[in-house]
């Protein structure tokens, strides 16, 4: 397992681009446990990659909130039972049929909503690098133990733990919990979800080690005009 600092975002980027050959077609997972920084990360490097990369998150995959009260499962929404793994598997599946499968629509997840909506992300057939990332990239357990295997390389995100929880339940308040309940939620079920996550962080081929100064730069460039 090789280890880089997100602070060498060059670097990382390199990587990923030498993954996405024209012609040909890779997918790069990026893994970690939730509030960690996947999704800038994978955002950032599909905007340094522009039309070699496109950004497939497997937060499309959540269960509709109506299926998870069903299930008995709203509560711990975000557990590994809560995605339609087998699901996601299919789709990695598809996209690596290159190029028979054509243009490929996949799921993305709308925090506003707390819903996912369908057919939100194309991939057409000449995008060489998909990037997908979420937390159960590397999860060795039910369909998700298939995943590993459909990515051309994993990385894992890492970040130190107190910051990565105030980041969460800051995250929950802007999406409008009150701050204890965002607390609550935080300790009750990502928490529990961040222990599982990281037993798979062996199965990673790249470890990035993030700053909080690191995620904080990159966030405010992705939000630039």
């Amino acid at each position: 397992m090789h280890r880089m600092d997100l602070s060498d975002i060059s670097g990382l980027v390199a990587r990923a681009r030498s993954l996405a050959v024209p012609g040909a077609r890779a997918v790069l997972g990026i893994a970690g446990p939730p509030g960690a920084g996947k999704s800038t990360l994978a955002e950032r490097l599909v905007g340094e990659l522009g039309p070699l990369a496109v950004l497939v998150p497997m937060d499309g995959f959540h269960l509709a909130g109506a299926e998870l009260e069903r299930l008995g499962r709203a509560d711990r929404k975000g557990a590994p039972d809560t995605f339609d793994a087998a699901g996601y598997v299919a789709l990695l599946h598809r996209l690596r049929q290159w190029p028979a499968a054509g243009t490929v629509y996949a799921p993305r997840f709308d925090r506003a909503l707390e819903e996912p909506l369908a057919g939100a992300v194309a991939v057409e057939p000449d995008v060489p690098l998909v990037i997908t990332e979420g937390n159960y990239l590397l999860h060795d357990e039910g369909p998700w133990r298939q995943v590993r295997g459909l990515l051309d390389e994993s990385w894992y995100v890492a970040l130190d733990p107190a910051v990565r929880v105030e980041r969460l339940v800051a995250r929950h308040v802007r999406f409008g919990r009150p701050r204890p309940a965002a607390e609550a939620w935080v300790a009750r079920s990502d928490e529990p979800n961040a222990r599982l996550v990281e037993r798979s962080r062996a199965r990673a081929d790249l470890v990035v080690r993030e700053g909080t100064a690191d995620v904080d730069r990159m966030r405010a460039n992705l939000r630039r005009p």
